[in-house]
């Protein structure tokens, strides 16, 4: 699987997700250039731009279990048959203000809807960056 990574390996590692009908969700790309459209796709939308990365499906799922968030799979040729699917091909014309992320990641300890999410203060999320790490 794919997923959307702000800068991997440092302290302020993050996951993109979204915020769906008030879950959080992550997107698990089956094909890379799609993930690499959708990132491409948030980039022209002034946002973070986010690295392609190829992790396992299972600990993925895992994470996002663990975390409280729903993991979305994304499968190749994927086709939207309803608004909430087409944001899981394209991001939403209005993101969230991201300015600073990174410091309120630090200082919050908590992720929000469509920023980047950070293993800042969350042990479980500390422990999985760490087990991710040792999957790269």
């Amino acid at each position: 699987m794919h997923v959307l990574l702000f800068d991997p390996g440092s302290d302020q590692e993050g996951i993109h997700s979204l915020e769906l009908g008030g879950r959080t969700v992550v997107l698990l790309f089956e094909d890379p250039d799609d993930a690499e459209r959708y990132a491409g796709l948030l980039e022209a939308q002034d946002f973070p731009v986010p690295c392609v990365e190829a992790l396992d499906r299972e600990e993925l799922e895992s994470f996002c279990a663990e975390a409280g968030y729903e993991a979305r799979f994304v499968p190749a040729g994927f086709l939207p048959s309803s608004d909430e699917d087409r944001l899981l091909i394209a991001p939403p014309e209005r993101n969230m203000d991201v300015t600073g992320w990174k410091e309120e990641q630090a200082a919050a300890g908590r992720p929000g809807a469509e920023e980047p999410e950070g293993g800042g203060g969350d042990p479980e999320l500390e422990a999985f960056r760490r087990r991710l790490e040792g999957l790269l």
